[in-house]
């Protein structure tokens, strides 16, 4: 595809620049369009997934969209010399793009999450938004791929919400996505959100780039998970200092 936004390479993966907004109007516009579509929004811990897994490397690199999740991809770009306009997360594009839905009657397919969220979200979503078509739904907890796979292609969905958590999310993707043309994106535990089984920061934490932090206040569980910030920033600054 032709990449509609100029790209800032933070440790070998190159991240678009461009707004919230400005994304969820590209992304219409594939959508329209009858685009395929990859979106991956990476945080510094799928970075650091990425660098320690070819793999699952190559699976990132070969994204349409690479977005800035987290704040800690943004001032890796401003450490290294470059600057992204912020975040552009998955819960955000994810809740724009349903408003839209709901206002043009596109079929979006649910994947992900335990079977009682996303049984809870499903309700949530034709309670809010009636104008959406459920083209599917089922959830993150599956051994055999196939029936999912034939039911996305039959019904030839608009969106494709992958919330099975990295890397799973983005290896389903990057395996499947050529069934149907349609925007596929992995949303991490963003079913969670929506069904009210998980919290989002306050607005003021989110403002203050401070999210992560709340999460760690409210599930101090994930203190290993949080140090792939610090491990991330270090490995930045080599970078910058001494190169690859």
């Amino acid at each position: 595809m032709t990449q509609p936004f100029s790209t800032v390479n933070v440790l070998g993966f190159d991240f678009i620049k461009t707004t919230q907004q400005e994304f969820v109007e590209q992304l219409k516009k594939d959508s329209l369009s009858h685009k395929n579509r990859f979106v991956v929004t990476a945080n510094p811990e799928i970075v650091l997934t990425a660098l320690n897994d070819p793999e699952y490397s190559s699976v990132i690199k070969g994204a349409d969209y690479l977005t800035a999740d987290g704040i800690g991809i943004v001032k890796g770009a401003k450490i290294l010399g470059s600057s992204l306009p912020g975040r552009v997360t998955g819960f955000d594009t994810m809740t724009a793009i349903l408003k839209w839905c709901d206002e043009e009657r596109k079929k979006i397919y649910f994947l992900g999450a335990k079977n009682e969220v996303i049984m809870t979200m499903i309700e949530k979503i034709k309670a809010t938004y009636p104008g959406i078509v459920i083209a599917g739904f089922h959830d993150g907890y599956f051994k055999d791929e196939s029936e999912i796979v034939r039911e996305i292609q039959s019904s030839e969905p608009d969106f494709v919400f992958c919330a099975l958590g990295f890397p799973k999310q983005e290896y389903f993707i990057e395996k499947n996505r050529r069934v149907t043309d349609a925007i596929w994106m992995g949303i991490g535990g963003s079913f969670d959100v929506l069904a009210g089984y998980a919290e989002r920061a306050p607005q003021w934490w989110i403002d203050h780039h401070i999210e992560w932090l709340y999460r760690l206040y409210k599930e101090p569980t994930r203190f290993l998970r949080m140090m792939a910030l610090p491990k991330y920033l270090l490995l930045v600054y080599r970078y910058k200092f001494f190169g690859k």
